[in-house]
């Protein structure tokens, strides 16, 4: 599951860890530490540049909605429900099967938020005594700082009742790809909590590490069974996961104090 992410590095810093060729300064976004779906995310994706005579790919860095739009959809109004692809089926679901073959995507981040219930507030539940838990929203995120690389695709959609140059004729969307999360231990753990990324939540965005980045935006690479190898998971025991504050719940709140680590859960126990 990936519902929420930080997002918070200068474009001009992607384009240099990515090794972007080209990005357009108007589509530059600011700072986002409370990433949510249907908002506008960098990517970054190859595909030859819009009118070039040179129909090489080229590494672009680019604004896209976050929330997947089939080419074929009617109307753009699953989008919010197609923020996630699994991997397992990728290569299959009519939604994903055409964009997997050849429009992937990276979506970079700090990391990003997963929520547990706490140990008292499910209590409480089962108890009858309150219909809503609060969760405990937890930050995961490479232990060494670097960039979370997400694994993604992207896809356009033609809005048939607009003209051809009206400029939301076309939408440009994306979605990331999640798998199974880590049953091992966490390089770095919170002292009272989770020891694995599967304690917090059964799945978790796909991270793509640095040597499969080129394969992965590759779009002459489009044989099902090689992509599919790409899919497989991280080594284990790069990830480390803290509590924030319940403010992140909240997609109103946005701010570099959403990252800040708890001494401990808002929530008392959890496990």
């Amino acid at each position: 599951m990936c519902g929420r992410y930080a997002a918070s590095r200068r474009p001009e810093d992607l384009a240099g860890l990515f090794h972007v060729e080209k990005w357009e300064p108007e589509e530059t976004l600011a700072p986002d530490w409370n990433v949510a779906p249907t908002k506008e995310v960098h990517v970054i994706l190859e595909r030859p540049l819009k009118d070039a005579a040179d129909r090489r790919p080229v590494r672009q860095l680019r604004a896209l909605k976050w929330g997947l739009v089939p080419s074929w959809a009617k109307s753009p109004e699953g989008a919010a429900r197609m923020v996630n692809a699994r991997a397992e089926t990728v290569h299959e679901k009519p939604s994903f099967r055409r964009p997997f073959v050849s429009r992937r995507c990276i979506l970079p981040a700090d990391g990003y938020y997963e929520w547990v219930t706490g140990l008292e507030e499910r209590q409480l539940e089962e108890e009858g005594r309150k219909k809503r838990p609060r969760k405990q929203p937890y930050f995961v995120t490479p232990a060494d700082g670097s960039v979370f690389a997400m694994a993604g695709l992207y896809e356009f959609w033609r809005d048939r009742t607009l003209p051809d140059d009206h400029p939301m004729a076309w939408w440009a969307t994306c979605t990331v790809i999640t798998t199974e999360a880590e049953t091992a231990p966490l390089a770095v753990a919170p002292a009272e909590g989770p020891a694995t990324l599967a304690e917090i939540h059964p799945r978790m965005p796909l991270m793509l590490t640095p040597d499969r980045w080129d394969a992965w935006l590759d779009p002459s690479r489009t044989d099902v069974e090689e992509l599919r190898a790409l899919l497989a998971p991280p080594p284990g025991g790069l990830m480390r996961a803290y509590p924030v504050a319940t403010a992140v719940s909240n997609v109103r709140n946005n701010g570099p104090e959403l990252l800040a680590e708890l001494a401990g859960p808002e929530l008392g126990t959890l496990f």
